[in-house]
């Protein structure tokens, strides 16, 4: 068995779900279950118990899986040793960030970085900014950018790259002086952006129709240029859109603070010296 085996087996270990682990790994759920049956075979037991709604340890899986952090412990401490020696940091480090945030700062996070480091890969996944705290706290990464939130978990550190302003947009053609109260509006899903907007409705005693609740600020802007209702974004997403002067925003704007975007990390993850490279590397 190799290492890429027992990182998955762990990783199945703390989701216990095939789906999540398949694609946090990126690999196919069929590939994982050969993996872990494979694993199974050679060990000779069952490693979980799995039917149509649950997965859980075996007796026999949770033996296994203290051997498996043992056995990647000692790699991981080895290859440290090895990058002592050498004085050459070696490894992978893994960010996640929205398509906005790729652009706007992973070029200045990372072009100082690569050349201090070269043998250190980045694998680079894009998606909602606001997954990106969760993706972090459940391990899928070590890193991502994303917008602090009001209350930060404890296990998290977080390095503040730039403050962004919250505006309300709408198509070039709305002209009403407080649209907010009568125009369809187009929000996040979820998130600290959603969680503004509806408490200063709430605090006005207005009742918003909303028109469709999307993922990712990108999107926000792509439907209100389209005429299909108004929306709020990060400044800093509608500079960067390629459809910025297919919006407005309104001269009216509602009042709502401001978003702190950074990088961060679990507390756990910078004890490694490949991703607390990274992390030193961006100055406070």
């Amino acid at each position: 068995m190799d290492n890429r085996s027992l990182q998955l087996f762990l990783h199945l270990c703390d989701t216990l779900h095939f789906g999540r682990t398949s694609q946090a790994m990126h690999l196919s759920p069929s590939a994982l279950t050969r993996n872990i049956q494979q694993l199974e075979e050679t060990l000779g037991s069952a490693l979980f118990e799995r039917d149509n709604r649950s997965v859980k340890l075996t007796k026999e899986g949770r033996l296994f899986q203290t051997y498996a952090k043992q056995s990647l412990g000692l790699w991981q401490g080895f290859k440290q040793s090895l990058m002592e020696e050498t004085q050459e940091l070696q490894g992978e480090i893994s960010i996640y960030c929205s398509v906005t945030a790729s652009y706007s700062f992973l070029h200045t996070i990372l072009s100082e970085f690569r050349k201090a480091h070269p043998k250190i890969a980045i694998t680079l996944r894009t998606g909602d900014s606001e997954d990106a705290i969760t993706n972090v706290l459940e391990d899928d990464d070590d890193l991502a950018i994303g917008a602090r939130p009001d209350k930060l978990p404890s296990k998290l550190d977080f390095k503040r790259i730039a403050t962004s302003p919250l505006v309300m947009i709408a198509p070039t053609d709305e002209n009403r002086k407080n649209a907010w109260e009568t125009a369809p509006l187009i929000l996040s899903e979820k998130g600290l952006i959603r969680k503004r907007v509806d408490a200063w409705f709430q605090q006005k005693n207005i009742k918003p129709t909303i028109y469709a609740q999307v993922s990712g600020n990108e999107a926000i802007v792509s439907m209100v240029s389209l005429g299909f209702g108004i929306g709020v974004v990060p400044k800093i997403v509608l500079d960067n859109s390629p459809l910025a002067k297919q919006v407005k925003e309104l001269t009216h704007q509602p009042l709502l603070l401001p978003i702190d975007v950074g990088l961060c990390a679990q507390k756990k993850r910078l004890q490694n010296p490949v991703v607390k490279a990274l992390w030193d590397s961006l100055t406070q």
